[in-house]
């Protein structure tokens, strides 16, 4: 799973590891996302874990923001 292989080296504590896990997996299913070796995947943990990073320690609203963040078109 790529959450855990990338927080592996970010000093973080089992909760937030959890919640870090938590919103990993809620996110994948409002993605439709069953392949855990789809590139979506690796590319939505960077982005929780950045989002995560800058205050967001709910799981529901990490996963949420994290999806629109992804599904946002680029300008």
């Amino acid at each position: 799973m790529p959450i855990l292989r990338l927080i592996a080296n970010v000093d973080l504590t089992r909760e937030q590891e959890h919640v870090l896990e938590l919103a990993f997996n809620h996110a994948l299913c409002k993605l439709d996302v069953v392949d855990r070796s789809d590139p979506i995947c690796d590319l939505l943990a960077k982005r929780m874990i950045d989002i995560h990073m800058r205050g967001v320690t709910d799981a529901v609203a990490l996963a949420e923001i994290t999806v629109r963040e992804i599904r946002a078109p680029k300008q």
